[in-house]
């Protein structure tokens, strides 16, 4: 069971962190404790298992990369662990996720590349089918967003 107080603090940090030197002592002041009984709290939270991980979204338009594109590769499937692991490590990939394929979809890599221009965009693809040896792919810009947030618990 959450006491009050934690589910207090589970709505507070599942919004975004004041963008603050100290976030975490703005959110205890909002709660009315210390901040180092937040944190206490918080660290008791991870330990039991009630908070896995924290996420961390960069709005990417706000610093300067005005442009995404969802490319997806058609990867041999003794190659999608390799190709995965290196296309992880391009500073300007955000997301890789291996995906079943689907019918006559062939694509079963898929990666969220961001950049300055189209051009930049397609650079970086360019880059990355090079390093990695992969032809087939296909470059999908974001056209429109309609939805962009985490979980809502309380």
């Amino acid at each position: 069971m959450l006491t009050d107080t934690e589910k207090k603090i589970i709505s507070l940090i599942q919004d975004d962190l004041p963008v603050h030197p100290r976030p975490y002592l703005i959110l205890a002041e909002k709660l009315g404790i210390g901040e180092e009984e937040l944190m206490d709290t918080i660290r008791s939270m991870i330990q039991r298992g009630l908070i896995r991980r924290f996420g961390a979204t960069l709005r990417h338009q706000n610093a300067g990369l005005k442009y995404n594109a969802m490319v997806v590769w058609n990867v041999p499937e003794e190659k999608v662990e390799e190709v995965g692991r290196l296309f992880s490590s391009v500073k300007e990939v955000t997301h890789c996720y291996q995906r079943i394929r689907i019918g006559s979809w062939p694509y079963n890599l898929y990666t969220m590349v961001h950049g300055s221009t189209r051009e930049v965009c397609f650079e970086i693809v360019q880059r990355m089918a090079h390093l990695s040896g992969i032809e087939d792919y296909m470059v999908l810009f974001s056209k429109r967003e309609f939805k962009k947030t985490s979980m809502s618990y309380y």
